[in-house]
């Protein structure tokens, strides 16, 4: 085979031979290569684009982090629909065709990964809406931790301990959600205390108050209270309640509460309880008594 009948071989393959057709529209190999360079042209301008809003745009306005990575994904795969839609016109495939292409690709995907279509539109919505933002302190399904990534998928959350958990995005909208930090983010605590009967009550609820208002992390305003909650089966139940400014110090503030009324009880003489049990049992000899204790 001579050099002029090779090429016309590859010509025919090139432009002729139709691999498949899309609505009567025969697609060529030279249809597929013209596609694939829009794909790299749109990858290239679309790297361009988002860098010079990163570097020049968004670090001027100060935009959230999570807010910038969906704007930037969005705006890639708009840049890269876009490149492929001018390529495919350029070889005279109708508009038709090309939005029937993407709505039989865009089904597939539909059924084929659904749990990954919900997770990745209620991350748009989060980022959108931005009910949970980086930095926030959050309580879902027993996790607590503070937000350190809002992704299309999936957020991660940080817990006190240093594990990050991966939560997908859909759990964020479905489930019942805590956000310590959303509007205002002072909280109000609540220490539960037990003294022994026969201790001078008014004055346990004075040290508890003062307790609270000697913490210097404690909101003076509103006012910190301390409740008689109840007679307890082996204790005068209280609890102390007081507001923080900032969940994120909650189990740090509540440890110093709890040391400084340890102190104070000590000082001033009063009991902290522990559940105790008194048994009386009969016998022909008469009554035994047995005192339990759990310590």
């Amino acid at each position: 085979m001579n050099s002029e009948a090779l090429w016309e071989n590859i010509n025919y393959y090139y432009k002729d031979f139709v691999l498949f057709k899309i609505q009567d529209v025969g697609i060529t190999i030279s249809h597929l290569m013209v596609a694939i360079i829009a794909v790299l042209v749109s990858l290239v301008v679309s790297k361009i684009v988002r860098s010079s809003l990163r570097n020049h745009v968004f670090k001027k306005i100060n935009i959230d982090e999570g807010l910038e990575y969906t704007l930037l994904r969005f705006l890639h795969f708009l840049i890269l629909f876009i490149g492929i839609y001018i390529g495919l016109s350029t070889v005279n495939i109708p508009l038709g065709a090309i939005l029937g292409l993407f709505a039989v690709i865009g089904v597939g995907i539909g059924f084929g990964l659904q749990n990954l279509t919900s997770n990745f539109i209620s991350g748009i919505i989060l980022l959108l809406e931005r009910p949970v933002k980086v930095g926030d302190r959050l309580e879902i399904s027993g996790v607590w931790g503070d937000v350190k990534q809002v992704n299309l998928r999936t957020t991660l959350i940080e817990t006190p301990d240093g594990i990050s958990v991966i939560v997908p995005n859909s759990k964020l909208l479905e489930n019942e959600v805590i956000n310590y930090s959303y509007g205002n983010p002072k909280i109000r605590l609540q220490v539960p205390v037990g003294i022994a009967y026969g201790s001078d009550c008014q004055k346990a609820a004075e040290i508890l108050v003062q307790v609270a208002l000697d913490n210097k992390r404690v909101m003076i305003e509103p006012k910190p209270k301390a409740w008689f909650r109840e007679f307890g089966d082996s204790s005068l139940n209280f609890m102390l309640l007081f507001w923080i400014p900032n969940a994120a110090v909650k189990f740090d503030v509540i440890s110093e509460i709890n040391f400084a009324i340890d102190a104070g009880f000590r000082k001033n003489g009063i009991e902290i309880t522990f559940p105790q049990r008194d048994l009386h049992l009969r016998s022909t000899e008469g009554i035994i008594h047995f005192h339990q204790t759990n310590e």
